[in-house]
């Protein structure tokens, strides 16, 4: 195999470099406090631990979603089939602000979590409970770490994806709108 010349690439915007990683899999991650239920579709979402089980998404602090965690310092975090991607796509264009149950008004029936008062979507494929264990700014966007304390997810679901049944939503990203596939 030849060696690959670097001259061979095109220069990037690399304030864009963010993009490279789509296609990505968005999950909702989801949270209460005071009556209010806020969710927010997430694409840097990432396992940052094993032993013990963390899991990591990124969030701008203006996100109601955001200020929602922050106050339960609990969160869901929820996969959903493809069938569900108008929802999830709601869930990113629409605002949380003044919105009583943001999950509701995308169209997602919730139930509340087996371990924590998180909501939890009645239609996902899977789902994660978190507690919040860190929080660090990292520039325009805040890393929120959450400790998992239940996962569950459908029969298709044996150690890994087998794709029988789930079919993931992938979002490709766009600087106009969300494009979902």
């Amino acid at each position: 195999m030849a060696d690959r010349v670097v001259s061979d690439m095109k220069d990037l915007d690399y304030s864009k470099a963010y993009r490279l990683f789509y296609p990505a899999v968005p999950v909702v991650v989801a949270s209460s406090y005071g009556g209010t239920v806020s969710a927010m579709a997430v694409v840097t979402a990432v396992s940052v631990s094993n032993v013990p089980p963390r899991v990591g998404f990124a969030s701008l602090q203006t996100h109601s979603t955001y200020r929602t965690m922050l106050s339960s310092r609990s969160f869901s975090m929820s996969w959903l089939d493809r069938s569900l991607a108008r929802e999830v796509e709601l869930l990113g264009s629409k605002r949380g602000k003044g919105v009583t149950d943001k999950l509701r008004s995308a169209g997602l029936k919730h139930g509340k979590g087996r371990v924590l008062e998180v909501p939890v979507i009645d239609a996902a494929v899977a789902t994660l409970e978190c507690s919040v264990v860190n929080v660090a700014a990292l520039g325009d966007h805040d890393f929120v770490v959450g400790e998992v304390k239940a996962a569950y997810a459908q029969p298709d679901f044996s150690g890994y994806w087998q794709f029988k049944r789930y079919r993931p939503i992938l979002y490709v990203g766009s600087p106009d709108r969300l494009r979902m596939y």
